[in-house]
């Protein structure tokens, strides 16, 4: 099981080119890509994302990448025409108010189409030269990750032992949640038809309830959620969405329990269960 939240950075230094790698991740139900590059190595984007999404379910991950050169493969090229078209059209508006100014050089060659550059890109050469800084820097990533996915393990497991022992506490008291249902239909029979009660109807009335209104269907059910919760987080390498449904079911269960008691002891194990449920829900919003 693995953190959303994680951070990894690496610098390389390659053929007297400086490659930084930064990946930052945070919490999010989906994943969320940012991919951030020169803009000359715009077409690495695809092959960044496709290393990066093969490697991470879901969250919001930005991932980083700078690339310095001591030496520029940068060709720069010159337009005289353009530069004598600019000038002259520079004198002849300092003319029209009478400037007798030199026209600085930094104006001219400051105008569009004076000077162009072209930089020849090789995107499989600047790729071999990225790609082991990108490697390294998942794989720092990826041990964050499972270093706060232990710990997070830890937590959740604890969370479900509370809410197992919760559990056990109300189960404990099923015969007596009984058979106080069972006495107050009696008594309310009485109330009705005073002292002709039929006991065997009544008998058959109270069985007939008891199926609706006993927490034995629920409490099996629960115990069938939290097996189910403790082998996700046990041996999904990914748990976070279906977990998520599982504790939804566990809520459920454990608020129809709390509606159904009579008893001080069960209501108070209902509300340590639902304590401990919603860290473990806390904590799952932190889970791949």
């Amino acid at each position: 099981m693995k953190s959303m939240t994680s951070y990894a950075y690496t610098e390389n230094i390659i053929n007297q080119t400086t490659v930084s790698v930064e990946i930052k991740s945070y919490n999010s139900r989906y994943l969320d890509l940012s991919i951030n590059t020169p803009f000359w190595l715009g077409r690495l984007e695809s092959k960044l994302r496709e290393f990066a999404s093969s490697r991470i379910q879901r969250g919001k991950v930005e991932l980083t990448v700078r690339v310095r050169e001591q030496s520029s493969n940068i060709t720069v090229l010159a337009d005289p025409s353009a530069a004598r078209a600019y000038a002259q059209a520079i004198r002849e508006v300092a003319d029209s108010i009478g400037s007798q100014e030199l026209i600085p050089l930094e104006l001219v060659i400051a105008q569009e189409g004076v000077l162009t550059s072209e930089r020849v890109i090789d995107i499989n050469h600047y790729w071999k030269i990225i790609e082991p800084s990108v490697i390294a820097a998942f794989k720092d990533f990826e041990a964050f990750r499972e270093r706060e996915g232990k710990t997070l393990t830890t937590d959740i497991e604890n969370m479900i032992f509370r809410i197992e022992e919760a559990v056990s506490s109300i189960l404990a008291y099923e015969p007596q949640m009984e058979e106080i249902f069972r006495d107050n239909i009696k008594k309310r029979f009485t109330e009705v038809l005073g002292n002709a009660v039929d006991e065997q109807r009544v008998l058959q009335e109270t069985a007939a309830l008891l199926i609706k209104y006993t927490i034995h269907e629920e409490l099996v059910r629960l115990g069938a959620h939290l097996a189910a919760l403790r082998y996700e987080v046990k041996n999904n390498p990914a748990p976070g969405r279906k977990c998520d449904f599982i504790c939804q079911e566990i809520n459920r269960e454990i608020n129809t329990i709390g509606s159904k008691n009579q008893i001080i002891e069960v209501g108070q194990s209902v509300i340590t269960a639902k304590d401990a449920l919603e860290n473990i829900r806390e904590q799952m919003r932190n889970i791949e």
